[in-house]
């Protein structure tokens, strides 16, 4: 769904809209098993920044709730995530705040979008807020034994017949301090 300035300058835009899984592309790793819904409003905000530089940021307030699989950082099994999110994003013209040197931003700053054209493309936001919502490193359980290095068994199901690898002498210093800590 494409959120146009021009619609927006003649009203509000309320949405409810639903997204089977596979239309938004959210990368190869995630699996969305449920659709996508969303619903909310998109309006115009006109910021006056002195004479006749006028900046029209899109205003969007809505929710989300879809179900997305995953895979255990550690061990690869899947990881099922109930994903349900609430969010007022404020999306500027690009190249609006451009300036030529480095400046600081405050935490509201921070908060700010940026859209090319016309618009702004509804998918494009639901994907950024469902994949900012999924942890960075999945795991299927807190103490998750992860994989074996050295043949891949899942050491969560089973242990493996792998030989301990040899001391790597690199790292000798260091046992010996850690030795002579634990006395």
């Amino acid at each position: 769904m494409f959120i146009k300035i021009k619609d927006l300058e003649l009203r509000n835009l309320e949405f409810d809209e639903s997204f089977a899984p596979g239309v938004i592309e959210l990368g190869e790793d995630l699996e969305q098993k449920v659709p996508l819904q969303s619903k909310g409003r998109a309006e115009l905000i006109r910021e006056h920044r002195g004479g006749k530089n006028i900046v029209e940021d899109i205003r969007l307030v809505a929710k989300l709730a879809t179900e997305i699989t995953t895979h255990c950082a550690r061990c690869l099994e899947p990881v099922e995530n109930k994903v349900s999110e609430a969010f007022d994003l404020i999306y500027r013209p690009l190249g609006v705040d451009a300036a030529g040197d480095e400046s600081s931003i405050n935490a509201a700053e921070t908060e700010i979008g940026y859209y090319e054209g016309d618009g702004l493309l509804l998918e494009d936001v639901l994907k950024e807020q469902v994949l900012l919502a999924l942890p960075v490193k999945q795991v299927c359980k807190p103490n998750c034994k992860g994989l074996c290095p050295q043949c891949g068994t899942n050491l969560n199901t089973g242990k493996c017949d792998c030989v301990a690898p040899l001391d790597e002498p690199r790292w000798a210093a260091l046992k010996d301090i850690r030795e002579k800590l634990e006395r």
